[in-house]
């Protein structure tokens, strides 16, 4: 990534021409096997990416909050997908029955409870809100057996929502070993295979199947999944790298940091700490992120202002007063941190994007 001369550090840079460049590249790939694609926008939370990723071919968009739903539904989206087990409290029944008055709106869901409880809060919405089960497909956070699924469907149905499907999550695609993403793509056909099968028993006409995260997307083969949610590829980051899911040329973010203090020639320190990286630490890497300059580099020690950077014997580090490009070990994390990204194009400042659900975690 090229470095604008005279930037203020430490600043979240987005090189438009790789992020372009990616969101074709993941669109293309998913529309042209037969998966509808609905980009999980926690990654980016801005309303000018997701625009772009809608103009490629987007269906909608996935969020993980209500809030997030709110800030992409002021920005005009009109398709969403909250893609997590809501339980509505008051004050986020009578946010969900708004948000059901203005957005084709579907819903997570793992318990019965659950869909009771919302089908209290958005009962007599202009629009019919959707369910979509989640299935536990090996990651073991959220989600119900694939066998479950229909008594969630049940009851939602119960409760007088449309179930139009089943979702879930591959987290373990993350995986410590080379064949993680393979198994977890494995993992995620079966396991919504047979939820898809629980709930079309009960008469249902199940019409989505959602899977997928940046790891998996490459691994998938025709079959019963028609939708999937990548969020990290618009970005890339550290892991990705280090995964495989991407190359360098491909990491469209990092932050921007000044070598502040240079106390020995193994070590510099910069100017950006957990307080934009965030703390995110890898299986897959080494240190708290990447510097494209230094690929032998490691920051070893993070503050909240401060990243300590070894090197190895015989490498030459970046001069004091020098600035360096950082990629986080996990983009989601800093984006959240930060009030705007800097958009840039070869070594120029060509816009400033705000981060529009910036903090929206409820």
């Amino acid at each position: 990534m090229s470095l604008p001369e005279g930037l203020a550090t430490p600043a979240l840079m987005v090189d438009v021409d790789v992020l372009d460049r990616n969101i074709r590249r993941m669109a293309e790939a998913s529309l042209s096997q037969g998966f509808a694609l609905r980009p999980h926008a926690k990654t980016h939370k801005c309303l000018q990416i997701a625009d772009r990723q809608l103009l490629a071919g987007a269906r909608g968009l996935s969020v993980a909050t209500i809030s997030e739903a709110e800030a992409f539904a002021r920005g005009g989206v009109d398709d969403l997908f909250i893609a997590f087990p809501v339980w509505p409290d008051a004050d986020k029944a009578r946010r969900l029955r708004r948000l059901a008055d203005e957005v084709a709106l579907r819903v997570g869901a793992e318990s019965v409870e659950g869909v009771q409880r919302l089908g209290d809060a958005v009962r007599g919405s202009a629009r019919p809100v959707e369910v979509l089960v989640e299935v536990d497909s090996g990651n073991h956070r959220t989600g119900v057996p694939p066998g479950s699924a229909g008594e969630v469907g049940k009851a939602a149905m119960d409760a007088g929502l449309a179930v139009a499907g089943v979702f879930t999550f591959p987290g373990h695609g993350y995986g410590h070993d080379a064949q993680a993403r393979e198994r977890a793509a494995r993992d995620e056909e079966r396991a919504l295979s047979e939820a898809a099968r629980t709930l079309r028993d009960l008469g249902l006409d199940i019409q989505v199947v959602s899977g997928g995260s940046t790891p998996t997307v490459g691994r998938w083969q025709p079959g019963p999944v028609n939708e999937l949610r990548p969020g990290v590829y618009v970005f890339n980051d550290a892991t990705q790298l280090a995964l495989g899911s991407c190359g360098a040329d491909d990491l469209a973010l990092a932050a921007a940091a000044t070598v502040i203090s240079v106390p020995a020639p193994d070590r510099f320190v910069l100017d950006v700490g957990s307080k934009v990286l965030g703390a995110d630490a890898s299986p897959w890497v080494t240190g708290h992120g990447y510097l494209p300059r230094f690929p032998q580099a490691t920051v070893g020690g993070l503050w909240e202002h401060h990243a300590v950077v070894g090197l190895p014997a015989g490498v030459e580090g970046p001069r004091l007063g020098s600035v360096v490009a950082v990629v986080p070990n996990h983009v989601c994390t800093p984006v959240n941190l930060a009030d705007e990204l800097v958009v840039v194009q070869g070594r120029e400042v060509v816009d400033r994007w705000p981060v529009a659900a910036r903090g929206a975690n409820t």
